[in-house]
């Protein structure tokens, strides 16, 4: 897991497989984020790819962890403000299976993990061993828009 701002992107091109984070990094300071619309984005067909969202945060309790077999996400905040949440998978309770067709597996909120809020121009980088809970409010609601980059570590 990785806290940062966007001003410090370039530092992390070099992580992973091949230059599928230089790929990312560079699409995230390429695009006008603020005014892309919702939606799947190809960066590199599968390999990379981004998608843009907005949502209402909601109470911690009510937000799910979530870990990943194949992609590392790029959770990076456009523009709002939410917790993020952070703890090794491997401590974590699974409360849905892994689905491969969507990557992904569900936990429980057993763990009150590491909590971190995250507002625009911050970004948070989960690999496929960290759980994180996305969407969670920091005390009152906040409309959050977001752009999840998506990097196959495989």
């Amino acid at each position: 897991m990785i806290f940062d701002q966007a001003k410090n992107l370039d530092f992390y091109k070099a992580l992973g497989v091949g230059d599928r984070y230089q790929k990312a990094i560079e699409w995230l300071k390429s695009q006008d984020l603020v005014n892309l619309e919702n939606g799947k984005y190809e960066i590199d067909g599968k390999l990379v790819y981004a998608n843009v969202m907005d949502y209402d945060t909601i109470p911690w309790e009510d937000a799910k962890y979530e870990a990943h077999e194949n992609y590392t996400d790029i959770q990076y905040i456009i523009s709002g403000r939410e917790v993020l949440s952070y703890a090794p998978a491997e401590e974590l309770t699974i409360k849905v299976p892994y689905n491969p067709e969507k990557d992904v597996m569900f936990y429980d909120n057993s763990v009150e993990g590491t909590k971190a809020v995250v507002k625009d121009n911050e970004f948070m980088i989960f690999f496929p061993w960290d759980g994180h809970k996305p969407k969670a409010m920091d005390g009152a609601p906040s409309h959050v828009k977001k752009v999840v980059v998506k990097i196959c570590e495989k």
